[in-house]
């Protein structure tokens, strides 16, 4: 019916809302933890995913090639999830990702910073200096993650279908609001356009996935969109050359679309 992504502060009882929707909507639940393991499986080096996972990055690391593989990565594991249908995802910017796509609802968990600090100082058996600690590095790094991945800030009320506050909701009640926006917001033709867009941008980003890994093209910032009948390729490469390539592999591999390209060229680019 929905693909469902839920964004949350840290101590703001993110992962037992989540729990508790997929539970009551009989939905699978991508955890943090899932997503890890997926990205290893894909081939992302778990050693490299401590410099990106939900972690605002350093400034050459933000710059560096490990930053495209893991967001590349990251992409297409959550589009592969959604494609199942019927999922809860937390964080990762999934909200972000499935912006426009018809059967997705996208919430944000938050709480008072002194709810947030009590909890912590409660679960972990912190003081108050530790909790609060912990809530500004998370606070920083999530902010950073999502401005240097997508481009949002993640504290922006209007990226979500709504914002709850489980300072006044527990996540009972925070859940069923939850699950009842849901039944009420998605029809059968929202579900059904959702998954033909869902499908669209899987294959698009498998064919990215397929150029930077298999071919290894030296195109940066690679990104591909299916518009109709055409794929639109997008990025940055050195020599025309280059782009040339990405054209002729593209026209032998995706057959089914058009192929155009947006590439930019621009001499003597270097990633770090």
């Amino acid at each position: 019916m929905a693909i469902i992504s839920i964004s949350r502060q840290v101590a703001a009882l993110g992962d037992e809302v989540c729990i508790k929707v997929s539970e009551k909507m009989g939905y699978r639940f991508i955890s943090r933890t899932y997503i890890e393991e997926k990205l290893m499986k894909m081939g992302f080096d778990e050693r490299k995913m401590l410099k990106y996972d939900e972690r605002k990055p350093g400034f050459f690391a933000s710059l560096s090639k490990d930053r495209d593989e893991y967001l590349a990565h990251l992409q297409l594991a959550l589009l592969e999830e959604a494609e199942t249908n019927n999922v809860v995802i937390i964080g990762r910017g999934a909200f972000a990702t499935f912006a426009g796509i018809s059967n997705h609802l996208s919430f944000r968990v938050v709480a008072d910073n002194k709810i947030r600090v009590d909890r912590l100082m409660a679960e972990k058996n912190w003081t108050e200096r530790q909790a609060r600690n912990r809530i500004d590095e998370s606070d920083t790094n999530r902010e950073g993650f999502h401005k240097a991945f997508y481009n949002v800030n993640v504290e922006d009320s209007t990226n979500y279908n709504m914002v709850i506050n489980t300072g006044i909701y527990n996540e009972e009640r925070a859940s069923n609001i939850i699950v009842a926006a849901v039944k009420a917001a998605v029809s059968q033709e929202d579900e059904k356009n959702g998954m033909d867009q869902i499908l669209r941008m899987k294959t698009a980003q498998s064919f990215v996935n397929k150029l930077l890994f298999e071919y290894k093209v030296k195109v940066d910032f690679l990104h591909a969109s299916i518009d109709g009948n055409t794929m639109v390729l997008q990025g940055v490469a050195d020599s025309v050359g280059i782009v040339e390539q990405v054209i002729s592999i593209a026209r032998r591999e995706v057959k089914d679309y058009e192929i155009r390209s947006a590439i930019s060229v621009i001499h003597d680019f270097k990633q770090f």
